[in-house]
């Protein structure tokens, strides 16, 4: 089966764990949605993540999820550039999540980062996905 997108997978697989209160999830590894994570787990909306190698040349992420005080870490999780419309920002124009609550999670020339590491950074690129 061919994924035509394979971050907004690993998404909806973090979505739905959490509405089906599990502790842990496990994605098809990649560079990008490594790098996803680490984004994630640096804000603190997971707990950890590791990648394990389930037979040679094939690797899954194993993804813990966060809770604080039985509510999920992460209310809201969603992909704003898809493959059918790339949505690009330059650094001024990147507007604030949830007044600055959320987090906007941009692929830049310096890699994958937080909206604020972007702003100290003074880079724009594609924005990945809101996290709230």
């Amino acid at each position: 089966m061919s994924l035509s997108d394979p971050l907004g997978d690993m998404l909806t697989r973090i979505r739905n764990a959490h509405r089906a209160r599990q502790s842990r999830c496990t994605s098809p590894a990649s560079r990008l949605r490594a790098d996803v994570l680490e984004v994630l787990k640096r804000e603190g909306y997971i707990r950890a993540w590791r990648s394990e190698q389930v037979r040679p040349g094939v690797s899954m992420l194993d993804i813990e999820l966060k809770y604080s005080e039985g509510e999920p870490a992460i209310k809201e999780i969603m992909r704003v550039s898809k493959p059918g419309r790339r949505v690009y920002s330059k650094i001024r124009e990147l507007p604030k999540f949830y007044n600055g609550l959320g987090i906007s999670i941009l692929s830049t020339p310096r890699g994958v980062m937080s909206d604020n590491e972007a702003r100290v950074a003074n880079v724009g690129g594609e924005v990945l996905c809101r996290v709230f």
